[in-house]
């Protein structure tokens, strides 16, 4: 019987759903505007995907390539990037609050900065909620794209290869 190997797409659902509960959790202790609190739904995705491409590695018994964990671990990544995105603006949706906190944590970091002036900030606000949705989607997709191919290439070099050639085995 033939191991049967997990897909990128069900890892990816897994690690999305850990940022997802996360990110409520974050939300209802209102830990979420905290830039600490921001960073570990990052390193927990960063650490999913290094796990994804070694289990990955683990299940095919090292018979892979570089090149193919590296592939896993990127449609992983696509797929979380992809979850995480229709959440945070379906989440936004529903909580509309999330902005006007982020926009009085931004305030607030521009205002102890004490480099611009309060006409500057007012219109650096107003050009920030306009833009919000778009800067959102961005963001998202920035952030875990380049995370997500980082974390992919750690995986696929620190995930024991030792591919089979086809025809080693022919008589």
């Amino acid at each position: 019987m033939e191991k049967k190997v997990t897909t990128s797409l069900i890892t990816g659902v897994v690690i999305s759903l850990v940022i997802i509960v996360l990110s409520i959790i974050g939300y209802i202790t209102k830990l979420d505007q905290q830039t600490w609190f921001k960073w570990i739904s990052v390193l927990i995705f960063f650490v999913g995907i290094i796990y994804a491409c070694t289990n990955y590695a683990n299940q095919l018994n090292g018979n892979v390539t570089f090149g193919n964990i590296f592939a896993f671990g990127f449609k992983t990544t696509a797929a979380v990037t992809c979850i995480v995105l229709v959440f945070s603006i379906i989440f936004l949706s529903i909580f509309p609050d999330i902005k006007e906190q982020a926009m009085d944590t931004a305030r607030k970091q521009m205002e102890e900065k004490n480099q611009l002036s309060a006409e500057q900030i007012e219109n650096g606000i107003a050009f920030a909620k306009k833009s919000f949705i778009i800067f959102l989607i961005l963001g998202v997709i920035f952030l875990y794209l380049f995370f997500g191919a980082i974390a992919s290439l750690i995986g696929a070099a620190v995930a024991k290869k030792n591919p089979q050639s086809p025809f080693e085995n022919q008589p």
